[in-house]
């Protein structure tokens, strides 16, 4: 399954909102620097949707606000 995400880095709290049937908005308060942001909304959507990290990969995305999440089965 993929998932389409739209990190907000450097935000108050960190937050994932679904809008979609396949896309969330993720806001992480990590800065964007050397991944930090991108591992961040990771861990928050790994926890949101309750699964282990290891079942979530970035496909596309990863010097991008819009990115793309594959999820293992």
């Amino acid at each position: 399954m993929l998932v389409k995400i739209k990190v907000h880095p450097n935000s108050k709290r960190d937050l994932v909102i679904p809008k979609g049937a396949d896309s969330f908005e993720v806001f992480v308060r990590a800065k964007p620097v050397d991944g930090k942001a991108n591992d961040a909304a990771m861990d928050s959507l790994s926890e949101f949707l309750k699964v282990p990290r290891s079942r979530l990969r970035m496909i596309r995305g990863a010097t991008s606000r819009n990115k793309l999440i594959e999820l293992h089965d």
